[in-house]
């Protein structure tokens, strides 16, 4: 799943980085690292990379700060690894950008199946929703992951987009926090309910006309979420 693929590591602590980059080797993957958050924005507009390894406690930069900067001009899964564990701190980090959060210390297999799980974009079955959806209000086209809302192009995160695209697949119907999760990061979730609700939050804000009285994504107190799709959405 690795094999051909290019991870940057961006960790002050050269342990580590040593130890990802031949681990990831042994996985078939290029490895890019760098101590901190300024060289690895140098690297990155020089380079193209498949998902990035991110520390929080870093000199100069933060972490945060680099997430968001990463985030800001790149759409490739961000993995946050930290010695800080609070739901704060993973939030925060979920908020700024990143798609997994990994606290230290961590087993490489551990690391890898978070990996697997990052990179395995448009996992489910694209045939379970039509290619195009238009409401008043909301246009989605699924092959080219285009996304308008109020007639304006919006900018999705691979991450936002599979499950926007995974809730229109079952419209109108509630779906579980686990179902969610599992379907979006893979089996070994399904207890990081706060995952979504910051990546819920961040799609309210860009597709609903009003973040505070969704039209679209409704929550289901207890179970899970809903995507309202009106009768008479056209659909292709």
């Amino acid at each position: 799943m690795i094999n051909n693929r290019t991870i940057m590591v961006i960790d002050d602590e050269p342990q580590i980085r040593r130890v990802l980059r031949a681990s990831l080797n042994s996985q078939g993957a290029t490895v890019l690292d760098t101590p901190n958050g300024e060289d690895a924005l140098e690297i990155l507009r020089q380079r193209t990379v498949d998902l990035v390894i991110l520390d929080l406690n870093m000199p100069g930069m933060g972490g945060f700060e680099t997430c968001r900067a990463i985030r800001n001009a790149w759409d490739m899964p961000i993995i946050v690894v930290s010695v800080r564990d609070s739901d704060k701190d993973k939030v925060q980090a979920l908020d700024a950008g990143a798609d997994d959060y990994v606290s230290k210390p961590f087993s490489f297999d551990e690391l890898m199946a978070r990996i697997r799980a990052a990179l395995r974009r448009s996992g489910f079955a694209t045939d379970t929703v039509a290619k195009r959806i238009s409401v008043p209000g909301l246009e989605i086209d699924f092959d080219s992951r285009r996304v308008m809302a109020g007639g304006k192009l919006v900018r999705l995160t691979p991450t936002e987009f599979d499950i926007l695209r995974y809730l229109i697949s079952n419209a109108n119907k509630p779906v579980p926090h686990r179902k969610l999760l599992q379907a979006i990061w893979g089996p070994e979730y399904g207890e990081q309910i706060e995952y979504l609700r910051v990546f819920i939050n961040q799609l309210r804000k860009k597709i609903e006309p009003s973040a505070s009285k969704p039209t679209f994504i409704q929550t289901e107190p207890r179970i899970g979420y809903r995507f309202t799709l009106p009768e008479g959405a056209a659909r292709a």
